[in-house]
């Protein structure tokens, strides 16, 4: 049985500077310890990379987690991905209220945005910006009559 999305992963080129950035802007934190490989044969079967190497992390915010790493080997493509683009582009970070604020709060904390402000679309205000690194966030909040706000979601059964 498919019970959800547990997690996202994002690849960055400066962990700690993202860990802290995701910590200040989003509440995120850190689930257990950071880890690391180097010449692991089950994590390269695992994430089918050939002679990987990492460190990374597993942080966490009300029921989403984020896992995060940067790769020391083999070097990957490090241009952040557009919304048209191929592929896993971006995540959204549900705001229960004041979505201008929060806005304005993660512009002060290095986020950038396109939109002079968050969009109201009728069922949901929403904007599309970057973290540090140029990846993708966007952030939403629901209107009362939105069909898929987080707080209609059932809780999950054991």
């Amino acid at each position: 049985m498919i019970r959800g999305i547990h997690h996202v992963a994002i690849h960055c080129r400066d962990l700690d500077r993202m860990r802290k950035f995701y910590e200040e802007a989003f509440g995120f934190e850190l689930v257990g310890e950071e880890f690391e490989w180097k010449d692991t044969e089950v994590l390269d079967t695992l994430i089918d990379v050939k002679g990987s190497a990492a460190r990374g992390c597993m942080m966490r915010a009300g029921s989403c987690y984020v896992e995060m790493f940067q790769f020391a080997a083999p070097q990957g493509e490090t241009r952040p991905r557009d919304p048209f683009d191929k592929g896993y582009t971006h995540f959204c970070i549900d705001v229960g209220s004041d979505i201008e604020g929060e806005y304005e709060r993660l512009k002060g904390l290095g986020m950038t945005f396109g939109a002079p402000a968050p969009m109201d679309m009728g069922h949901v205000k929403s904007v599309y910006g970057r973290d540090p690194e140029g990846n993708v966030v966007e952030l939403q909040q629901t209107a009362d009559n939105c069909e898929f706000r987080l707080d209609k979601l059932p809780e999950l059964a054991d």
